[in-house]
């Protein structure tokens, strides 16, 4: 199980992070209720992006959905994501909106989940707003 995590403290809270942000990712695809495959699919592409290998995505998504279940806040998702660079948190912007839009639209839910994040990770509400943009008209 997750080869690239082995005998390395620094790569245990790499996982820990990764799992946290898988969470807050399938957080929002099911804040609409619907929780469907491409918005999976999403998120395993999101993690492959950040060189996760093929098979340890299922194990990586399956702890993810299990953390996301018991949690309740996003605060347990965020705060260690918030201490990552800005690269990462602009990928995983970038994921959310995608997750978001995978249906065609963003519901007020979703918009307070994205403009609540900007906050916590840190980030300028124009940079949600462009990477929205661009996720939205592509």
């Amino acid at each position: 199980m997750f080869k690239f995590f082995k005998k390395n403290k620094k790569k245990n809270s790499i996982k820990e992070i990764y799992i946290k942000t898988a969470a807050l990712l399938i957080h929002a695809a099911k804040i609409d209720q619907n929780y469907h495959v491409n918005e999976k699919n999403i998120i395993k592409k999101t993690f492959i992006s950040l060189g996760v290998e093929n098979e340890d995505i299922e194990s990586l998504i399956s702890q993810a959905e299990e953390y996301e279940g018991k949690s309740n806040q996003i605060l347990e998702f965020t705060r260690e994501i918030k201490k990552t660079d800005q690269n990462f948190k602009i990928k995983i912007i970038e994921s959310l909106w995608r997750i978001i839009y995978s249906d065609g639209n963003a519901d007020i839910y979703e918009n307070s989940l994205m403009r609540r994040l900007s906050g916590l990770l840190y980030l300028e509400d124009k940079i949600v707003g462009e990477i929205k943009k661009k996720v939205k008209f592509n």
